[in-house]
């Protein structure tokens, strides 16, 4: 954390920082500080960790009018002795350097990335939960700054992280899910694994359609069959199918999750058999009907998982059975969520140390 400049302000404002409210919820209270870094010229300038403030950006700025962002995910956990972990940063670092390539922005140096990451946990360490499931949501993210009306690259950006002391996304109630037929979040070849704004804002309008008919996500098909499940909105898609566990296989038109590949990695070393393939949604609904798909769930890092409760295609509904227990998809949440809190041992460079500020 050397790397990274401190306002002298920072610890009287964390000190100070209260949540009165004992439902934190997901995205409601923010860290008084934040990252902040600036590129121009071809090069990073000094990272500081200063006051959360509004950012002060040319009404011209390239992010406002092109869209030239990204942003990413992650979270910081408590362990019943006070240490807070990271889960699984480096994977974030990497896919938000992914993300910046498509979108024609620049790198951020992994190792300062992290260095940001835990700079900013560290220093906020006295507000964030322990409660099993809470954590300090970590929103890191890159924007163009420089002003023109040009329609070319940004030379010049801004990376910022925020952090948010929050509890647990999942409510406990299964999701209704419609299965979008028409509209699509984006084409092969286009920018559909990158974590950037533009992939989100495409969701909307079928999102408030999926509200309007009383379902809570949108599932989204192949752009060029309208076949083939490929994500939700904002989270990736499993089904348990004869017991084993089934998800689409990752094209440039689907985000590799990190909860995704943590959800596969731990559901091997459970003993069971995970499938990544071409998963048609018209297969999906048949096994339902037939009692082979048991369950279906979407995962993200705030949900961690969420199962489902039915699916509406075409004015159908098609109801998955009530597993008391809540069957294989609660069992590997619980097993998720006990290794990200400490409370289960875990696998080998899942848990990132955040070292005490000094």
């Amino acid at each position: 954390m050397n790397n990274i400049q401190v306002h002298p302000d920072v610890p009287k404002l964390v000190a100070n920082f209260k949540v009165e409210d004992t439902s934190l919820g997901f995205g409601k209270y923010y860290s008084p500080i934040m990252i902040t870094a600036k590129y121009s010229k071809g090069q990073w300038g000094k990272f500081s960790l200063e006051p959360y403030a509004p950012i002060p950006l040319d009404p011209c700025a390239k992010v406002l009018h092109y869209a030239q962002e990204i942003f990413e995910g992650m979270k910081t956990f408590k362990k019943k002795n006070g240490d807070l972990v990271m889960f699984r940063p480096e994977m974030n670092a990497r896919r938000f350097n992914m993300s910046a390539r498509r979108m024609a922005m620049p790198e951020v140096p992994e190792q300062l990335y992290l260095d940001a990451c835990e700079a900013i946990c560290a220093y906020s360490k006295s507000i964030v939960p322990g409660k099993n499931g809470e954590s300090l949501y970590l929103r890191p993210f890159m924007i163009a700054t420089e002003a023109g009306l040009g329609i070319k690259p940004a030379t010049e950006f801004m990376f910022i992280i925020i952090a948010s002391p929050s509890g647990g996304y999942f409510s406990g109630e299964s999701v209704k899910v419609y299965v979008e037929r028409k509209d699509i979040r984006c084409a092969p070849g286009g920018m559909g694994y990158a974590k950037t704004g533009g992939n989100y804002a495409a969701s909307l309008n079928s999102y408030k359609k999926t509200l309007d008919i009383g379902c809570d996500q949108t599932m989204w098909l192949d752009a060029l069959e309208h076949k083939y499940i490929e994500e939700m909105s904002g989270m990736n898609f499993f089904a348990i199918i004869n017991g084993a566990l089934h998800t689409p296989t990752l094209t440039d038109t689907i985000l590799d999750g990190i909860t995704r590949k943590s959800i596969i990695d731990l559901a091997r070393l459970e003993g069971l058999e995970v499938f990544e393939r071409k998963l048609a949604v018209d297969e999906v609904l048949d096994l339902v009907t037939k009692g082979q798909c048991t369950e279906a769930f979407m995962c993200g890092t705030a949900a961690v998982i969420a199962p489902v409760k039915s699916f509406l295609d075409k004015g159908k509904i098609f109801e998955l059975p009530i597993i008391a227990d809540g069957g294989i998809s609660m069992k590997l949440r619980q097993k998720l969520i006990d290794i990200q809190c400490g409370n289960h041992p875990a696998p080998e460079g899942w848990l990132y140390p955040v070292k005490n500020h000094q």
